[in-house]
């Protein structure tokens, strides 16, 4: 199920909670902004598909659960616009600056790499991507529509969560076969997490 999909049900993006390292959690309190009654609101989200289960919680907020979170790869992406607030250096972990145009860096490199060791870029299936350090990215992915929506995204905090869980992705979760290893579709799935990554953090192409 795709966040798109979801807000336009919902009539604004649903925001994601927990870690998603077991279910993947959207709330939303649309039904109270809309002055509809939650119960005729989740009816409704039930019936999507790839939607699991709507719980309608005491104080009328959509505690909605969907079973296939990569799908929200398939989302439009588009760079976060802000200002670069960090310097380049030093380049070292202590830098947000250095985290996210290192995971930058890192993302355009995992391109790179899957073409030369023939990682197919077709035949993307988000079901693959069931790692729990796959879904920590997917998890903050899915905060970019509320944030993009609110008066304060608060940027300067959220690229370098988004960038170090993408590090942790990248080192623990590999993009590209290892050895004899031949490529296979958890490979294309995490290239195209890597070519989100890469779209929404600002960064050079190597470092």
């Amino acid at each position: 199920m795709r966040p798109g999909r979801l807000a336009e049900v919902l009539g604004e993006p649903p925001t994601p909670e927990g870690t998603w390292e077991r279910e993947a959690v959207y709330l939303s309190a649309a039904a109270l902004r809309r002055r509809i009654a939650p119960e005729e609101l989740a009816a409704v989200l039930r019936d999507l598909e790839g939607v699991e289960t709507v719980e309608v919680r005491g104080n009328g907020f959509l505690r909605i659960t969907v079973d296939t979170p990569g799908e929200l790869l398939d989302d439009p992406h588009t760079p976060v616009d802000v200002e670069d607030p960090w310097p380049d250096l030093p380049r070292t972990w202590d830098n947000p600056g250095f985290v996210v145009k290192y995971a930058h860096a890192r993302a355009a490199a995992v391109l790179r790499w899957a073409r030369e060791l023939g990682v197919p870029r077709d035949g993307f299936a988000p079901s693959a991507l069931i790692d729990p350090l796959d879904r920590a990215v997917l998890r903050l992915l899915a905060e970019l529509p509320g944030r993009r929506m609110g008066r304060d995204p608060g940027w300067a905090a959220y690229l370098p969560r988004l960038a170090l869980a993408y590090h942790d992705a990248h080192e623990g979760a590999p993009a590209v076969p290892k050895g004899d290893e031949e490529p296979g579709p958890v490979h294309t799935a995490r290239v195209r997490l890597a070519e989100v990554v890469l779209v929404v953090l600002p960064g050079p192409e190597r470092i």
